[in-house]
């Protein structure tokens, strides 16, 4: 018998789902007293190497799709969403109960399909870069661009558009001569135009609408998007001879920078060339768009970029006109399949605020840095272009998300990198949470971490009780485009049981996922976070959790000492509590850009990588044992310890103050203090390792007791000491904290006197 812990597991590992609830309340009423929805975490493309597609089509239900009951004498098949009795084609015709298709057999819950019909396309890179750069930082820049070309497949197109205070799309051909069409970075043009003015013909004018362009028919007629192999030594050296913009900047002045023209040229050219298509536009940025549509602030450097502050007080003059010019540009791309990065390197902000929805609608990736000479940006944008073990790119375009249930279910919505394709239909629930009213979602950009949050409403009626052993389902099918150009089809069916929740109450408590309840709770608020006001969001984060409190707690009325949490829900409010600190719901301290950035990789990131963001993990190193994972508390700061926090975005190393003494007389280089280089050495093999697989590339902070970036970890750590309480009695460990942040303590203490109050 295997216990709910490993059937996660085996259920994550085998469909990459995880279940807020492993048992649903079998009624509408039931559901909405367990306070958290009904919901998952589903990453599509999770890596199953033990899994190979299968070489035909997938047997569809003619009214759904299905796991399904199946007469093997009558060759028929009933469909657990709609019931229809279907018969089994004629490829199926030497099926039993011993000689099974793969769809039959327990293990395939997820299968994977090559789908052969249709033209196969190729894989489409269009780089757009900012030439407004400093010398040394275009350099950099030129050499991970020249980089990234060997790494492409030979039969992958690539495109060059280059910008600064005009516009220019380089033509790539052959005769060795520069062409290029040159754009005023002050006019904002339509797709129409764009295509006329770049001498473009539509290969879509003799297809159908809403088809892919047939691949060799575009590239033909395509002088700006060319096969590598063919234009791999023209591009190579019209990357090394690119030049900074060569419009002065006066003193005082931002350089003028068109990003807004430069990225709709990028979306009106792929429109033109290749409608309904998987195709990557990558943009490189060193500062924040000055002139021209979708400019985030003027070019008067003594006109600051809106902060957060500018923002409440509504004195951000370009803020809403510049969204909205780039969230048209998003759509844009969302619906041709074409998924746009952004790679913002600079000191100052870049304009992420507003131009996040580029990549948050079509899947794309951002990236922040200092520089573009830094190894986090070479190394990120290197990790980009990674390959999986049959050498394809860790990537994929064009993917449509469908959702179907069975009828005691129906979607609420998602919460990720997609945009909704409105698609109607019986499972689609009146009740929106987060992106809703559909049950097909547009993921332009897909890699094997990228994971959607779903929610669904249980609409049985509460005196309509389900069958004993009744059971639900949900199937998930991904259609998108692999990097080696075939179409694929993924599906993942999953069936959870149905319980009373007034006679099986603690049979649902135990299926309780409490990590997968903390992210998919985060993400509603993070959703929210985008459109109310902060305090609001916490407001209701701390409602849903005083509710869920009095649901599933044990206590006496009005007796705080009382309280007890079950195993299955005890973590669940110390996740909160890290969470309503976390920089993705407070901005204090943050520029617009940075919680743009943060709540961008939070909702995409795994669940392992999502609750790393939401309580950071910190490792001890000591003589005294093995490195060993320890509480994320000031108590945990002590003298003779070296301490690893990882962050997700950060990864920060903290010396002990005896031990950053010993460093800094130099013991370690002393033959008979052979152990505390080891001890040292430690911590660093141990960053080395998780710097050398994550994406983006986490910042490396080395710090020590007393240092100015120590703040890195103090600003983290639950301050169960500070400067108010460090004289108590019989405290004598840990470092206080200088902060009125309330510690996890009083927060308890707050929680279950709020949960067991007679009057709430």
């Amino acid at each position: 018998m295997t216990t709910y812990q490993e059937f996660i597991q085996q259920n994550e590992d085998r469909d990459g789902v995880r279940f807020s609830w492993n048992l649903w309340p079998s009624s509408r009423l039931e559901a909405t007293r367990l306070v958290v929805p009904v919901s998952c975490l589903f990453t599509p493309l999770k890596e199953r190497p033990d899994l190979p597609p299968v070489q035909y089509e997938p047997v569809l239900c003619s009214r759904a799709n299905c796991k399904a009951q199946v007469d093997f004498r009558a060759k028929i098949w009933a469909c657990n969403f709609c019931f229809q009795r279907n018969p089994f084609p004629p490829s199926y015709a030497g099926i039993s109960e011993v000689n099974q298709p793969a769809e039959l057999m327990p293990q395939f819950s997820t299968i994977e399909y090559i789908v052969q019909r249709g033209p196969t396309a190729p894989l489409i890179f269009l780089y757009v870069v900012d030439t407004c750069l400093e010398e040394e930082d275009l350099q950099a820049l030129k050499e991970s661009l020249q980089m990234s070309l060997s790494l492409l497949p030979p039969n992958a197109l690539v495109g060059l558009i280059t910008f600064g205070r005009m516009v220019q799309v380089h033509e790539l051909s052959c005769e060795g001569i520069a062409k290029s069409y040159v754009f005023r970075g002050t006019k904002d043009l339509n797709s129409k135009q764009i295509q006329e003015m770049l001498g473009l013909t539509k290969p879509t004018a003799q297809g159908q609408p809403g088809r892919p362009a047939a691949p060799q028919d575009a590239a033909s007629t395509c002088r700006f998007l060319q096969p590598v192999h063919r234009v791999d030594m023209n591009l190579t050296d019209l990357l090394g001879e690119l030049q900074r913009d060569p419009w002065p900047v006066p003193q005082g002045k931002r350089p003028l920078r068109s990003t807004g023209v430069a990225l709709s040229v990028a979306v009106g050219l792929l429109e033109g060339t290749f409608p309904n298509t998987g195709a990557r536009v990558m943009l490189f940025i060193g500062g924040p768009p000055t002139q021209g549509p979708g400019m985030v602030v003027g070019d008067e450097l003594k006109t600051p970029i809106r902060s957060w502050h500018d923002i409440q007080k509504d004195n951000a003059r370009h803020l809403k006109k510049a969204t909205k010019y780039y969230e048209a540009l998003a759509n844009r791309s969302a619906v041709n399949g074409h998924s746009i990065d952004i790679y913002a390197c600079a000191l100052d902000q870049t304009g992420l605020l507003e131009m996040k929805c580029l990549s948050n609608l079509t899947g794309g990736h951002i990236v922040m840095g200092d520089s573009f000479n830094t190894s986090l940006f070479k190394q990120t944008f290197q990790r980009v272009f990674s390959k999986d073990l049959n050498g394809d790119f860790r990537m994929a375009f064009g993917g449509v998300l469908e959702v179907k249930t069975s009828r005691e279910l129906k979607v609420s919505g998602a919460i990720g990198p997609c945009v909704s394709l409105n698609a109607k239909g019986s499972c689609v629930s009146e009740n929106e949470m987060g992106i809703g009213g559909t049950t097909q979602w547009k993921v332009c950009g897909l890699n094997p971490s990228t994971t959607l949050g779903l929610y669904f409403e249980v609409v049985n009626q509460h005196n309509a009780p389900i069958p004993q052993g009744g059971r639900g389902a949900i199937q998930f099918v991904t259609q998108y485009q692999h990097s080696n150009t075939q179409r694929r089809i993924r599906v993942t069916t999953i069936a959870r049981n149905w319980a009373d929740a007034q006679s099986q109450i603690q049979l649902i408590e135990s299926s309780f996922d409490q990590e997968a309840a903390a992210v998919l709770m985060a993400r509603l608020g993070v959703f929210r976070a985008e459109s109310e006001e902060g305090p609001d969001v916490l407001r209701w984060l701390d409602r849903q959790l005083i509710r869920l409190c009095q649901k599933f707690g044990q206590f006496n009325k009005d007796d705080p000492t009382s309280f007890r949490l079950s195993e299955s829900l005890s973590l669940y409010p110390q996740f909160m509590f890290h969470l309503r600190r976390s920089p993705f719901l407070q901005v204090f301290n943050n520029s617009p850009d940075e919680s743009s950035y943060y709540r961008h990789h939070f909702v995409r990131q795994d669940l392992t990588q999502s609750l790393i963001m939401i309580q950071p993990i910190l490792y001890s190193y000591s003589f005294y044992g093995p490195p060993e994972p320890v509480l994320l508390d000031s108590g945990s700061i002590l003298p003779d310890k070296i301490l690893l926090m990882d962050t997700f975005f950060q990864l920060v190393i903290y010396h002990g103050e005896t031990i950053a003494q010993w460093r800094k007389a130099g013991y370690q280089d002393m033959a008979e203090y052979e152990n505390f280089k080891q001890l040292l050495q430690a911590p660093l093999d141990d960053a080395q390792e998780i710097l050398q697989t994550r994406f983006p590339m986490p910042r490396y902070v080395d710090t020590e007791h007393g240092g100015s970036q120590a703040r890195f970890l103090l600003s983290k750590v639950n301050p169960s000491q500070t400067h108010n309480n460090l004289y108590a009695w019989g405290q004598e460990t840990g470092a206080p904290i200088l902060t009125d942040d309330v510690s996890l303590q009083v927060f308890m203490d707050h929680l279950k006197k709020l949960a067991v109050s007679s009057s709430a």
